[in-house]
């Protein structure tokens, strides 16, 4: 008689370590391994709209499809990275007066957890990212809206390699921020240099598979 709930429990044990594995959460990694991860940036002032790419992407994002609300992550860029067309414009804007990339090497965005999660479509969600925004030594708390698409098995595949397997997730994302607020030339050059910071990425995660 004993036997009967010992094998019960242990079915229901083998059933809840399966269900486990399955919903486990997954770190997905931003360095991407060829080298396309990139944030866009404008400033669209009158006289001069610049525009440009911070490269060197580093972080990483946890994400289990299970439980959407509970992904956190954050993502860097080198601020030695930024590129602009002009490269006179571009010594500027890496220099001490503006993002001062020697003293303050990166710019990030760090956030614990969605809000708003929305499903629109097949593995496919948008939602609410609160969360902490620094740039040349100033930490700002912000919201960015984003949007995350779930590859299930296409790491490898992106590699050319799907003997590899893994998983990939996709965020996309467009947020503003003030220059002014992060102490770079407050109230200065807004003829030339926009006042406002318009930030655009769309950054490939992958988790090789285990």
């Amino acid at each position: 008689m004993s036997a009967i709930p010992t094998t019960l429990r242990s079915i229901a044990f083998a059933g809840f370590t399966i269900v486990s594995a399955i919903a486990s959460p997954k770190t997905f990694d931003l360095q991407d391994p060829k080298g396309v991860n990139a944030i866009q940036f404008k400033l669209d002032s009158i006289l001069e709209p610049i525009a440009g790419t911070a490269g060197a992407i580093t972080g990483t994002v946890t994400f289990d499809p299970s439980a959407i609300e509970a992904t956190n992550g954050k993502v860097s860029a080198a601020a030695a990275s930024i590129v602009v067309p002009n490269a006179k414009m571009n010594e500027h804007l890496l220099g001490a007066s503006w993002v001062d990339a020697a003293k303050h090497p990166e710019i990030s965005f760090a956030f614990t957890s969605l809000t708003d999660v929305k499903s629109v479509g097949a593995n496919k969600w948008t939602a609410t990212a609160a969360g902490q925004f620094s740039l040349k030594g100033v930490t700002k708390e912000i919201t960015v809206p984003v949007s995350l698409t779930y590859l299930e098995g296409q790491f490898g595949t992106r590699l050319n390699k799907p003997e590899l397997g893994g998983d990939l997730l996709v965020v996309r994302g467009e947020f503003s921020v003030a220059r002014g607020d992060y102490g770079i030339k407050p109230g200065e050059s807004e003829d030339k240099v926009a006042p406002v910071i318009q930030l655009t990425f769309a950054l490939v995660g992958g988790a090789p598979k285990s």
